[in-house]
């Protein structure tokens, strides 16, 4: 589930993901809630995601709770690098994952428009500290330019494919150090 504010990029997160494309201009919001497919390679095995976009209007927050207990442990929590500071809403998001969804959930923070570093308004170190605080993974993406889409949903399905195959004595999967290693690759590589 991809869950954020309205106008936060979550369609165009996905749709970036889905079709290799990016939206631009103005198009019509998410009203309600709205899902795509897409079979990914990891590690030999293909994956089937299914991404529900969300709508971020207060109006349809609760139908998106609806969906919470449902969805299969993953939950990608997207806002603007470009919006305002972190405030209520932001924690208030994140909160509500943590009440409604299964408890053993993984939650993913995602800072959108990282290619609009000129209007920065919430630092990185800000969205690593917020991630910290909820104990969950951090990166910043870019719908536009692709930056870090791919490695935040092929994480997920690494989790997913690593919870769905686990034997007892395995250890867990650890998202956290599988996508800082990924960062660290495409960093020095200049794909950044």
């Amino acid at each position: 589930m991809l869950l954020g504010d309205s106008g936060v990029g979550k369609t165009c997160f996905l749709v970036r993901f889905k079709d290799g494309a990016f939206l631009s201009g103005t198009f019509i919001a998410t009203v309600g809630i709205d899902f795509r497919n897409k079979i990914v390679a990891v590690d030999g095995v293909k994956v089937k995601l299914q991404i529900w976009d969300t709508a971020g209007q207060e109006r349809f927050r609760s139908v998106t709770h609806a969906y919470y207990r449902d969805a299969q442990d993953i939950y990608i929590y997207i806002y603007l690098i470009t919006g305002y500071a972190f405030c209520d809403t932001d924690r208030a998001w994140l909160t509500e994952i943590h009440e409604y969804a299964q408890q053993d959930v993984v939650i993913m923070l995602l800072g959108n428009k990282a290619d609009m570093n000129n209007e920065r308004v919430i630092k990185q170190e800000e969205g690593e500290k917020l991630a910290r605080e909820y104990g969950v993974p951090f990166m910043e993406t870019s719908a536009k330019t692709g930056v870090n889409v791919e490695l935040a949903f092929l994480a997920v399905a690494k989790e997913l494919k690593h919870r769905a195959g686990r034997q007892p004595n395995e250890p867990k999967f650890r998202i956290h150090d599988y996508i800082e290693s990924q960062k660290k690759k495409t960093s020095c590589c200049g794909f950044l």
